[in-house]
């Protein structure tokens, strides 16, 4: 809407609400957050370093995360969804959000895109984004392959942070059969996750913080403090099992993808969110150009986003569904690398899927408009 577009976002759940815990926002994303006026400061919990141990407490890696941040301009926080959700939606005229819509046709025509919803009622636009995630129906309309599961799944959700704790510090503790995460979201919270095995004939138990203080507990005094607080309710909504989406391939007509529907990775990077922030940065280039006319029409506007997309995304999901991060004997010769050798090779990582030009360009036009805005006011 601040570039002028009429929008208006169709949720298929009964109210618009975060589920889940809390995300990690890299600093490829907090770039792009950035370019859309949603400022995260005072959200969530900056992080300082990442340390990878085994479960028997061996070091493993430690990243420097500030070094990264230096590198990259931005900072890196861990974020409960419910406030990245409010800063989002801060500004956005409620009127604009229907929900319980769920979309079951979406058709291209001559004058745009027609979308159907299962209550009998339609709506039609110049464009349709298709970012209803993982189980996406609109991904599922333009024939795109269905995702699969990688035989994991996450136990996951925010507790107290214990008071010795560094609320800088986030750390990652791999052992043979599973992993586990406590990284630190701001105030009192901790997203705690832990990762083990799952099929689609999983059954779940009937008490699974048994098993969860059976494969996790002893593996530091840190994580039997978290483990010692939770109880069956806190796992209520877990697991979430892992799915991986082949990167679709060009879309047809006046209707793309973003986010999960177009992606779904395993949240070994935690990178879900930042590529779905990038997906809008490029998306957004895409349709200023056309309306420059530097761009052909809509349609080929869309077919050059995913283009840029793909090969990019395609990387980070590939690296993010390694299973070498499900095993500690897998991950032994990670200790031999020094530890500045290892932040080096992420931060190039992201460097490289971010559209790092793209992104500073975008940056200075941005920083260049409202410098003459400031200037015309006087």
């Amino acid at each position: 809407m601040r570039d002028g577009h009429d929008v208006t976002v169709f949720e298929q759940r009964p109210e618009v609400r975060a589920g889940g815990g809390a995300v990690t926002i890299w600093s490829n994303g907090e770039t792009v957050l950035r370019q859309l006026g949603v400022y995260m400061d005072g959200a969530g919990q900056e992080l300082s370093t990442v340390r990878v141990v085994t479960s028997t407490g061996r070091p493993m890696t430690t990243l420097d995360v500030t070094a990264i941040v230096n590198q990259m301009g931005a900072p890196v926080r861990m974020v409960p969804r419910r406030i990245l959700l409010e800063r989002l939606l801060e500004g956005f005229p409620a009127e604009r959000i229907r929900c319980h819509m769920q979309a079951v046709g979406v058709a291209n025509g001559s004058r745009g895109v027609r979308v159907d919803f299962a209550d009998g009622s339609w709506a039609d636009g110049d464009l349709v984004i298709g970012a209803d995630g993982l189980h996406s129906k609109v991904r599922e309309i333009v024939g795109a392959l269905h995702a699969e599961p990688t035989g994991w799944c996450s136990w996951q959700g925010l507790a107290a942070l214990p008071e010795a704790a560094d609320r800088h510090v986030a750390f990652v503790i791999v052992g043979e059969h599973g992993n586990l995460g406590l990284w630190p979201a701001g105030d009192t919270e901790v997203q705690w996750w832990f990762d083990l095995p799952w099929s689609p004939d999983f059954v779940r138990p009937e008490r699974p913080i048994e098993v969860i203080r059976a494969n996790f507990t002893g593996w530091s005094p840190l994580v039997d403090q978290v483990l010692a607080t939770l109880t069956d309710a806190d796992l209520a909504r877990s697991p979430y099992p892992h799915f991986r989406h082949p990167i679709p391939g060009p879309g047809h007509g006046a209707l793309t993808l973003l986010g999960d529907a177009a992606h779904t990775m395993p949240p070994t990077l935690a990178q879900g969110t930042n590529q779905a922030l990038l997906d809008t940065m490029v998306l957004c280039k895409a349709i200023a150009d056309f309306h420059r006319g530097a761009n052909g029409d809509l349609p080929g506007a869309l077919r050059w986003y995913e283009k840029t997309r793909r090969r990019r995304v395609a990387a980070v999901s590939r690296v993010a569904s390694l299973q070498v991060s499900h095993g500690e004997t897998v991950l032994r010769p990670a200790a031999m690398v020094p530890d500045r050798m290892m932040t080096w090779v992420l931060a190039t990582f992201l460097r490289v899927v971010s559209h790092r030009r793209m992104a500073a360009a975008i940056s200075r036009d941005l920083a260049a408009a409202t410098a003459g805005s400031d200037e015309h006011a006087r």
